[in-house]
C-alpha cells in the first residue's frame, strides 16, 4: 500500500499523521528543516510520540509522487499558496482531503478586506480553493469534534469525512479508522465546511462567557443560540439546516465551545480576562481561525443582510472595543424568537 501524505505539521497535522500511522505509512510535510530532522530522529513532536511509520520531509514533489491520498492540514490563510506550490505535482487521480476549518479571502485585496468591501462570491471554502488551484477532482474534508490534544492522548473520538464521492468517504474511513477513532460519512461537503468554520465564532463567544464567570446556563444558552445562527447563515447560502446537526456541526460546536483545549475558546477566555486581541494572537502557538472567520462572516452578513446578532455583537467587542457586558445585555434583550425553527432545519 502506498503511503498517505499529510501537509502541515501543526497540532492537527500530527494528529492526522498519528491516526493514519495505525493503518499506513505516512509522509509528513513541514517547511522547517530542524523540525523534519527532529521528527525523523526523535519520533515525537509537541511532546507526543509518533510512530516510526511517520517520515517527515520538506519535499512536496516527493509526497505527491509517492502518495495517491493527501491530507491538507494548513491554516485557511495559507491554503491557496500551499495549493499553488503543489499544483504542478498533483494529478486527477489524487484524492485530497483537507482538515482546515476556515474560509479563504485571498481573492480580495487587503484594502477591501479591511473595509469589508466584498461579497460571498469572493470568499471560498477550502474545497473550492483545492478545485480552483489544481486538477484534483476527488476532494473531501475532515470535520467534527476533533480536539487535537485529546486524540494525541489516545482518547476516543470520531470525525466526518464529507465528499460528493463515495470513494473519498470510503478511503477516509479505511485510512483513519481504529479502535479509538471512527469515521462517519457525509455527502454534504459545503455544509461540513461551513459548520466547521462558523462554530469557531461561537467558541470565541463561549470562551468570553466562561472568562467572565457567567455560568453554565449562559454558556449553554449561547451555544444553542449560536447553533441557530449557524443554521441561519447556512440556509442563506442554500444549504440544508440538517447539515448543522451532525458531528461536523453540533458535535464540533459542543467540543470547541466548552473545552479549554480549544484555541478559539481559550482566546475568548483570555480576552474576557483583560488581554488584548493582538497580544493573544501573537502569543498563540497556532492560528486562532475564529478571529479571522468572525471578520469575514460579519461583513458578509452585513452585505447580504443576514440577521446574526451574536456574530454582530462579538465583532464589535473584539474589533471595536465595545463593552462585553453591554453586548450581553443587548443579546438578552433581543425580542423572543422561536427556540428552533424546524422549517429551516428541513
Amino acid at each position: 500500500m502506498k503511503p498517505a501524505g499529510v501537509i502541515g505539521a501543526g497540532s492537527f497535522g500530527i494528529t492526522v499523521a498519528k491516526l493514519l500511522s495505525e493503518n499506513v505509512d505516512v509522509l509528513l510535510f513541514s517547511r522547517k528543516e530542524a523540525l523534519v530532522h527532529h521528527i525523523n530522529n526523535k519520533h515525537e513532536h509537541l511532546g507526543y510520540a509518533l510512530s516510526e511509520r511517520v517520515t517527515a520531509t520538506m519535499d512536496l514533489k516527493f509526497i505527491c509522487a509517492s502518495c495517491d491520498v493527501i491530507f491538507l492540514v494548513v491554516p485557511s490563510g495559507a491554503m491557496r499558496a500551499t495549493m499553488q506550490a503543489m499544483s504542478a505535482y498533483l494529478r486527477p487521480y489524487h484524492i485530497v482531503i483537507h482538515g482546515t476549518k476556515g474560509l479563504d479571502t485571498s481573492l480580495i485585496n487587503d484594502e477591501d478586506l479591511e473595509a469589508g468591501h466584498f461579497d460571498i462570491k469572493q470568499v471560498c471554502t477550502m474545497s473550492e480553493v483545492i478545485s480552483q488551484e489544481s486538477s484534483v477532482l476527488r476532494i473531501g474534508c475532515m470535520a467534527g469534534p476533533n480536539l487535537a490534544k485529546e486524540i494525541l492522548s489516545n482518547l476516543p473520538a470520531a470525525s466526518v469525512i464529507a465528499s460528493e464521492f463515495d470513494e473519498v468517504i470510503k478511503t477516509g474511513k479505511d485510512l483513519l479508522t481504529s479502535k479509538r477513532f471512527t469515521i462517519f460519512g457525509s455527502y454534504d461537503l459545503k455544509g461540513a465546511e461551513i459548520s466547521g468554520s462558523y462554530k469557531n465564532i461561537i467558541a470565541l463567544a463561549s470562551g468570553i462567557v466562561s472568562g467572565l464567570g457567567l455560568g453554565k446556563n449562559m454558556e449553554a444558552l449561547l451555544i444553542t443560540r449560536g447553533l441557530s445562527e449557524m443554521i441561519e447563515y447556512g440556509t442563506s447560502l442554500g444549504l440544508s439546516g440538517q447539515a448543522f446537526f451532525g458531528a461536523a456541526g453540533l458535535g464540533d460546536l459542543i467540543a470547541t465551545s466548552t473545552s479549554e483545549k480549544s484555541r478559539n475558546f481559550a482566546f475568548g477566555y483570555r480576552f474576557a480576562r483583560g488581554e488584548k486581541r493582538d497580544d493573544i494572537i501573537n502569543s498563540s502557538s497556532e492560528v486562532v481561525e475564529g478571529v479571522r472567520t468572525l471578520k469575514i462572516i460579519y461583513f458578509l452578513a452585513k452585505y447580504h443582510q443576514i440577521p446574526l446578532p451574536i456574530t454582530n455583537l462579538l465583532y464589535r467587542v473584539i474589533y471595536e472595543d465595545f463593552d462585553v457586558r453591554k453586548a450581553i445585555e443587548i443579546l438578552m434583550s433581543i425580542p423572543n424568537a422561536p427556540d428552533v425553527d424546524f422549517n429551516i432545519v428541513r
